[in-house]
């Protein structure tokens, strides 16, 4: 194991392992332990009652966190005709149609959120085993295959999260910076607790929402009470 830096070990002194803190208390406790010099990512972790194997527990959707996730969101658009000044005008990085296709066939993605126009789909579809597994597949489902190209940029650069339950069941995303305020990083937790409680899905059997830890990057992790981020 490896050895603890004296930083390390003082956040680690601060929690109590075994304890469920208060929503608002654990985000202090988030804020004061991330003493690095840069600004860390606030991050969640979801344990879920689910098996994702089986396509009835599968649980996956889209969420805007209020006060955004104070991370650059590079957005690529998939588009023709007008749609193209459109999407550049909304604020996409890389707008683009068979040329940008081959782009993303070689490797070349330099990009956190693809988005596609309906009418592009029959060139995106191509590119579904390079981008898939990035978990970059533009989606109707999540609204990233869509007409409304205005509205699908903007949200993605406005702080919209994907989420997706992994294999052994867990969810994790960053929900803020811990430069945000208290409040702020409270309203997006609540929010993104929220949409997983509303996906979930009707496979789902017993206990759905079994743990919810936070942390910062380099801060150990803070069980949260349940009950306090229902009532928030």
């Amino acid at each position: 194991m490896a050895k603890l830096g004296k930083r390390q070990k003082s956040a680690r002194d601060m929690i109590d392992r075994e304890k469920h803190y208060a929503l608002n208390e654990a985000v202090g406790l988030v804020k004061t332990n991330a003493s690095s010099k840069f600004d860390e990512t606030v991050e969640i972790a979801v344990i879920l009652g689910v098996d994702p194997r089986h396509s009835d527990q599968m649980v996956r959707g889209m969420v805007s966190l209020p006060n955004g996730t104070g991370r650059s969101v590079r957005v690529a658009v998939f588009a023709k005709d007008a749609n193209i000044e459109v999407a550049k005008e909304a604020g996409a990085d890389i707008v683009g149609g068979e040329e940008l296709a081959a782009q993303v066939q070689k490797g070349e993605i330099d990009f956190d959120r693809c988005i596609s126009t309906p009418d592009m789909m029959s060139v995106v579809g191509k590119l579904g085993k390079v981008l898939g597994p990035r978990g970059l597949m533009p989606n109707p489902k999540l609204g990233t295959v869509t007409k409304d190209v205005a509205e699908a940029v903007k949200a993605a650069k406005g702080g919209q999260v994907e989420f997706r339950v992994e294999k052994a069941g867990v969810i994790h995303a960053g929900v803020g910076k811990a430069s945000f305020s208290e409040e702020a990083l409270s309203q997006n937790i609540a929010a993104f607790v929220g949409a997983i409680q509303k996906a979930r899905p009707s496979g789902a059997k017993g206990i759905y929402m079994k743990k919810v830890a936070l942390s910062s990057t380099m801060g150990p992790g803070i069980k949260l009470d349940l009950a306090t981020l229902s009532a928030g």
